[in-house]
């Protein structure tokens, strides 16, 4: 017999990646095959019996009968199921939509109670109550008005040149999860105030249920898009985020690329400067001039100096740019306070509602002090929006990154007790955080994360960081956060931790413990406090995460920052 010729290298090398590339189209095939049948069986095959399912026939077409088995299939991955079944299963013509058509339909459907809830807030409604009452009922309508507008603005894009929903999944999410902590700010704002006023009106129990509907709502609709999106995933169906809806992310979007290296003072088409050598004089009489709704960047230079103004970037106001000579040199600085009867909403020093707002060089600082308990120097309820060497400085709920996507690079964050907190998808990279020493008695918490719903892609995720003492800390307790809300997310990753965070690491909101709902994790810190031997027990904390555990929190999945960043000329590590 003869024996085998020994094989050429390269042919074997060939042989081998063909056979791994069969194996892999093989693999995802089953696996498609499979996740197909699992869906066609959820929407098509389970209901069988449906009309003897008494819950299906009280949610019927309005005659009694059963509900078709796409709205079974959407509603049975919502919180509320029986909201959706009321709502989704009574519209007309529900049985003959496809789930994704049912989607659209979730979220018309709460735009139009969100809308009726409006009234409900407007003109203080029709509670009787002090300064403190009326301002929060007039956070509450300017919330639920910018939760009108996302709906809004949902809907058009659903309406947009897109051939799936999972090509706008990501922004639809975030949206979604916006609207959803809109709603749960104004029942804050409420609560604050009875609490604050002592009043015999239960303003959290009015807010509680004028809301209810439309907070089941939009929680139901965040879950089916949720689910589309898994599912889209699975079977590879996930195109590029379009742009064509006019709320994009790429650089049609962002305008012209704003290269690191450029000097955005020579570019500016408004300056601002206290002395009298620019147009303005402050800021807010700045932004009045800038184009509404503009796809194009507004670059306004603010020459140094400490401007004493409470300023908003409104929500019109798109794609602004704010310079300053550094953090230390311009500065904005007021000192709105919870105490004074000011929602805590509503006390930042600086408020930023515009999407696409990028700023450079600036300090924000509320000096209202410690004694004066929540007192916001910078706000942050807009989409895109991005800080670059700003420095945030004040005591207790320092920064507020409130909604939307953030990413903020080399800031400096001051403060004492939850001092990062709200409930947007924030990323911190290479920042410094400097806890400083509170009043007597209290305990420094850096931060304090309001994630309320599973479904929501919202987090504060603090890379690359330092962790450092702002001067004698010596007998004060500080703390890397506490829980704020039942699905509270924040991940802290190869940080620098001094060795004054306590031992513990995490500190529960009431109690001792903490939900098991959250999602805690601290992965490949460094330095003396950031061993986690003795760290909580919580079932929610995770002091080691897999690298692609990790990754999850990093620029490019989390706040899909590689679509937007680079126009911005900020520069970012995308992963770990």
């Amino acid at each position: 017999m003869s024996s085998y010729g020994k094989l050429d290298e390269a042919e074997q090398a060939r042989l081998v990646a063909r056979r791994r590339t069969r194996k892999r189209i093989a693999i995802i095939a089953i696996s498609s095959i499979v996740l197909a049948c699992v869906v066609i069986g959820a929407v098509v095959g389970t209901t069988t019996h449906a009309a003897k399912n008494s819950r299906q026939n009280d949610a019927g077409a309005g005659d009694g009968g059963s509900i078709s088995a796409s709205v079974k299939a959407v509603c049975d991955v919502t919180l509320y199921k029986d909201t959706c079944y009321k709502s989704i299963g009574s519209s007309p013509n529900a049985t003959n939509l496809s789930p994704e058509q049912l989607f659209k339909l979730a979220v018309k459907i709460t735009l139009e109670e969100l809308s009726k809830s409006a009234a409900k807030f407007s003109n203080g409604g029709g509670v009787n109550g002090g300064n403190v009452t009326e301002a929060a009922m007039g956070a509450c309508k300017e919330l639920i008005e910018l939760a009108v507008e996302h709906l809004n603005e949902t809907m058009t894009s659903l309406g947009g040149k897109v051939t799936s929903l999972p090509e706008l999944a990501d922004d639809l999410r975030t949206w979604l999860s916006s609207v959803e902590t809109y709603q749960e700010t104004c029942v804050e704002a409420l609560e604050d105030a009875m609490t604050k006023n002592n009043e015999n009106v239960d303003l959290k129990t009015y807010g509680e249920t004028h809301l209810k509907n439309s907070t089941e709502m939009t929680s139901n609709a965040l879950a089916i898009i949720t689910w589309l999106t898994k599912i889209a995933d699975s079977i590879n169906l996930r195109r590029r985020l379009l742009s064509s809806s006019g709320f994009g992310v790429d650089e049609t979007f962002l305008g012209r690329r704003l290269l690191q290296g450029t000097d955005l003072k020579k570019m500016a088409n408004i300056v601002v400067a206290k002395d009298g050598s620019g147009k303005y004089k402050t800021i807010s009489r700045a932004l009045e001039d800038v184009p509404e709704n503009s796809d194009r960047r507004t670059i306004i230079y603010v020459k140094k100096g400490v401007y004493v103004e409470n300023v908003r970037v409104e929500k019109s106001k798109w794609n602004v740019v704010m310079v300053g000579d550094g953090q230390d040199k311009t500065i904005v600085s007021f000192g709105l306070n919870f105490v004074d009867g000011t929602p805590t909403f509503q006390t930042a020093t600086f408020a930023v509602f515009g999407k696409g707002f990028m700023a450079r060089d600036m300090g924000f600082r509320n000096t209202a002090g410690p004694a004066k308990h929540q007192a916001v120097a910078l706000m942050v309820s807009a989409g895109l929006a991005v800080f670059y060497r700003c420095t945030m400085d004040a005591f207790q709920d320092t920064l507020y990154a409130h909604a939307q996507r953030q990413f903020y690079r080399e800031c400096s964050i001051l403060g004492t007790v939850d001092f990062i907190f709200g409930n947007s998808a924030v990323v911190f990279q290479n920042c410094t955080i400097l806890p400083r020493r509170p009043m007597t008695g209290q305990q420094n918490t850096i931060t304090a994360q309001g994630r309320t719903d599973p479904n929501q892609n919202t987090g504060i995720s603090i890379h690359k960081c330092n962790i450092l003492p702002l001067g004698n800390l010596s007998g004060v307790q500080t703390f890397l956060g506490r829980p704020w809300k039942n699905f509270s997310t924040t991940v802290i990753m190869r940080s620098f931790m001094d060795g004054f965070v306590d031992p513990k690491g995490w500190l529960p909101w009431v109690g001792d413990s903490a939900p098991d709902t959250i999602f805690y994790a601290e992965h490949e810190n460094f330095g003396p406090g950031a061993s986690t031997k003795n760290r909580v027990k919580w079932k929610g904390l995770r002091t080691f995460l897999t690298k692609k555990e990790a990754n999850k929190f990093t620029v490019k999945p989390f706040i899909n920052g590689n679509k937007w960043l680079p126009a911005t000329g900020v520069p970012f590590k995308s992963d770990l």
